[in-house]
């Protein structure tokens, strides 16, 4: 995913007059992406309503996988897990 200056080519997206922070959601009102005027950014993937893939700019990652009503969880760390339930993985990284 590229930032505002990446895909501009521009040091900055002020110099294309963009108010920030830029904040895009899906057709389902879920958020997918954050930036700030500072380059930093935050983007979300969702299917069926629940977070499948979450990315930021430092390079962390996390990948959630649902079958059923269990949640299997990766990230960029290598930490793995399994939940009982969506609900008890959202509770968890709050």
């Amino acid at each position: 995913m590229n930032t505002i200056s990446e895909a501009t080519k521009l040091s900055t997206g002020k110099e294309l007059n963009i108010k920030y922070p830029i904040e895009l959601y899906d057709k389902d009102g879920n958020q997918v992406y954050h930036e700030n005027s500072d380059g930093h950014w935050w983007k979300w993937l969702y299917k069926d309503g629940k977070m499948v893939y979450y990315e930021d700019f430092y390079g962390y990652w996390e990948k959630i996988e649902h079958k059923d009503d269990t949640v299997y969880f990766k990230n960029s760390y290598g930490q793995e897990e399994y939940y009982e339930s969506y609900t008890d993985y959202i509770e968890d990284i709050k």
